[in-house]
């Protein structure tokens, strides 16, 4: 079991994440949502180690992270939003790379280097340096690069981004493959019909409060939605856009 406890962030002016707790039960995957601001990224960066938290705690099976970093970090697989590589390298140099930080055996690494990248369609495209690959290809990367050493835990920040609907497809095969293996996911996604399909449990964030969770069809039925998307608009109170639309094409349209 995963969970975080409590988390809060203050910076001076602002509270990024207040008092949040949720956890992730094995072969669980968790949908994280919120809009731009509403704390996602401050909860993946605590979670990552990349900031620490003003007060809460991170657990792994009970046990605090903060008392063993680099033992979460090596049960840890996490794929970021950007996806910012070594783009002088080429896909297997990267792999290789994060294979020999992770203390993999060189063989067994290499084999699965050459497996990862044929079944993620980057074969072909191996031999070139990652300068030239598109967004979408580099996200494949990403993904390669966070399953190497089978971790317990994968956090997923917009992994769909970039990625054409082959890619997404397959994408979503893999994470609920990984789900049926045992591993936690969280997903954090502005895809909703993504969330919706993958993920047994949704979180929604605003203004770094968490303002609803629960499954999709129990958040759908208690606000009366058709739909995971109109929840999201209901509890993060997104405005309705018809008014400002209209204002938009009027303003363009010819005398």
């Amino acid at each position: 079991m995963f969970s975080v406890e409590h988390l809060t962030k203050r910076y001076p002016r602002v509270t990024a994440l207040d008092d949040v707790s949720f956890e992730i039960a094995p072969g669980e995957i968790l949908g994280y949502l919120g809009p731009n601001g509403s704390g996602k990224s401050t909860t993946i960066k605590i979670i990552t180690g990349l900031v620490d938290a003003s007060s809460g705690h991170v657990r792994m099976h009970g046990a605090s992270v903060e008392d063993d970093p680099p033992a979460f970090r090596a049960r840890l697989g996490y794929v970021p939003e950007e996806p910012h590589l070594y783009t002088h390298l080429t896909a297997p140099e990267y792999l290789r790379l994060v294979g020999r930080v992770r203390g993999l055996e060189f063989n067994a690494l290499e084999q699965q280097i050459a497996v990862l990248l044929a079944l993620l369609d980057l074969e072909a495209a191996s031999g070139g340096v990652m300068a030239s690959f598109s967004k979408g290809m580099r996200q494949r990367v990403l993904v390669a690069a966070a399953l190497l050493h089978d971790p317990e835990l994968l956090i997923l920040d917009e992994p769909f981004s970039g990625l054409d609907v082959n890619a997404s497809l397959l994408l979503r095969a893999l994470l609920v493959a990984l789900a049926r293996r045992g591993k936690m996911i969280l997903l954090s996604s502005h895809q909703m019909d993504v969330v919706e399909s993958l993920c047994q449990r949704v979180v929604i964030l605003h203004k770094g409060r968490i303002v609803a969770q629960g499954t999709p069809r129990d958040l759908e039925s208690a606000r009366r939605s058709q739909t995971l998307e109109e929840v999201f608009a209901l509890v993060t109170e997104q405005e309705d856009y018809g008014a400002r639309v209209n204002a938009m094409l009027d303003a363009v349209r010819r005398p």
